[in-house]
């Protein structure tokens, strides 16, 4: 699809009204299963109110919600598609490549994945960390390291944990700031439940060629956010990617992911009406 196509498919895009509740559901429809973060939401909306939009757009759940929170959205008939990062909490200064962090991190990781099974989340996320000095080659055996002294639990409990990879503006120095840093760990690990979390956003601004790198990497991608660029806002007309492209790429290697949402509104615009919009552009 070409470029003046996309702007075309987006602007035809219905809108929405607000105050609708989770009697006016949509289906499901569409190849990829598209999911939200909070971000996408007016700030002082409620968390209830935000699950009731959620199930009108027909979204499956929400990323990084606490697990105290997952109560609320399976009222909703929503799912928590991507666990709280406990291992890593923003901003991502310690991560699971630093070998002094490791055997807190690890006992972490053990309870999450315990919990993450008992109730029903079946991704956890996690970063590399900052370098601080540290070689990328030393990082990624001590990440390596990390992963082969959790793999046998998650694999166990057919939890899949993710590595995200990051750019260098949001999150500086970190380890994981390039998708052939990311593989070549899950390569070496050699584990069905260890992955990558594939965020475009900070793919484009990394690496660039974002379906490319997508159909080179396919078989170690297991999650996906999207944001655009620039800015982190809607990934409509106003940025550079068209990720209506992007989704058919997704959809035709049979991508079973989930695709989350994670941008945050521009100023001046309609939350609801951009976030229709947004899994209107991702439906193929």
């Amino acid at each position: 699809m070409r470029r003046r196509e996309f702007l075309a498919v987006a602007a035809a895009l219905p809108v929405i009204g607000v105050g609708a509740g989770p009697a006016n559901a949509a289906p499901h429809t569409g190849r990829l299963k598209q999911t939200l973060f909070r971000s996408v939401f007016d700030p002082k909306m409620s968390f209830d109110a935000m699950c009731r939009e959620a199930v009108r757009l027909g979204a499956y759940g929400f990323d990084a919600v606490e697990a105290n929170e997952w109560p609320t959205m399976r009222r909703y008939g929503l799912a928590p598609t991507l666990a709280y990062p406990e291992v890593t909490p923003p901003p991502f200064h310690d991560g699971v490549a630093r070998p002094e962090a490791r055997d807190r991190m690890e006992a972490l990781m053990h309870a999450q994945i315990d919990q993450c099974a008992r109730d029903g989340c079946g991704v956890i996320p996690v970063a590399g960390g900052q370098r601080q000095g540290m070689s990328r080659e030393e990082g990624a055996d001590h990440c390596v390291a990390f992963f082969n002294r959790i793999k046998a639990h998650a694999e166990d409990k057919g939890m899949t944990v993710c590595i995200e990879v990051m750019n260098r503006f949001d999150r500086p120095d970190q380890f994981c700031d390039h998708v052939a840093w990311g593989v070549d760990v899950c390569r070496r690990v050699n584990s069905p439940m260890i992955k990558l979390l594939f965020d475009i956003y900070h793919v484009q601004i990394q690496d660039g060629d974002v379906c490319r790198n997508i159909r080179d990497n396919f078989q170690w991608i297991a999650h996906v956010h999207t944001a655009g660029v620039p800015g982190r806002h809607e990934i409509d007309e106003t940025q550079e990617l068209n990720y209506r492209f992007i989704a058919l790429t997704l959809a035709d290697l049979g991508y079973r992911g989930y695709v989350a949402h994670e941008y945050t509104p521009s100023h001046g615009r309609d939350p609801l009406v951009s976030a229709r919009r947004t899994l209107q552009i991702m439906n193929v």
